[in-house]
């Protein structure tokens, strides 16, 4: 693995609706390239995962994508990246993307990009990481999501600590630094009693 500073960024394999989404990622990925920082990234050539790889290489950055065999033809794998690791499950691919990255970037998507989101804020609150974690809330896509996290935080199912790891950003141009300048607050084991918190 190369010494370099890498962010992961997790998002759709769709544009989505709205045109800022694509000018986000774009903006993401222009970003990382001028700070001489990595992607790494799902692998897929389409939707918002193909704009954040794009927009990075144009502009001289280093891509790395993780893609599973059986998406690779669904997603379309992009073959102009710097590495592209085709693995044999999903399992493998978050294992990979998690292994390499000094923080986590999520940007609009779906159920994959949920679920990948999810697990690394798990491993964060069981104390397997304290890599800084965010979203950026474009066009106030995850204000859903975040309320639910405080809804589960008010139902005491989430500790407030936990909820605090989330890191919710709103410009791409300076979500890069704002991600890397963020220190996670020590939140504690997740099995600590929440009716003591």
């Amino acid at each position: 693995m190369p010494d370099r500073p890498h962010i992961c960024v997790f998002c759709g394999s769709s544009r989505g609706a709205n045109p800022a989404f694509v000018e986000a990622a774009r903006a993401v990925g222009t970003s990382l390239a001028t700070r001489g920082i990595g992607l790494v990234y799902g692998g897929g050539r389409v939707g918002l995962m193909g704009e954040v790889a794009d927009a990075t290489l144009t502009a001289g950055g280093r891509v790395v994508g993780v893609i599973p065999e059986a998406l690779s033809l669904k997603e379309i794998s992009h073959e102009g990246l710097t590495e592209l690791h085709v693995v044999r499950g999903m399992h493998e691919r978050k294992a990979l993307m998690a292994a390499r990255p000094s923080a986590f970037l999520t940007l609009p998507g779906g159920i994959g990009t949920y679920e990948e989101f999810f697990e690394i804020l798990t491993w964060a609150a069981l104390g397997l990481h304290r890599r800084p974690i965010a979203v950026l809330n474009i066009a106030g896509y995850f204000d859903p999501l975040l309320a639910l996290l405080d809804a589960a935080v008010d139902q005491r199912f989430l500790r407030p600590e936990h909820r605090r790891q989330i890191l919710v950003l709103s410009d791409p141009h300076d979500a890069v630094d704002q991600l890397l300048t963020h220190v996670p607050e020590d939140a504690g084991p997740i099995w600590k009693d929440l009716e003591q918190s």
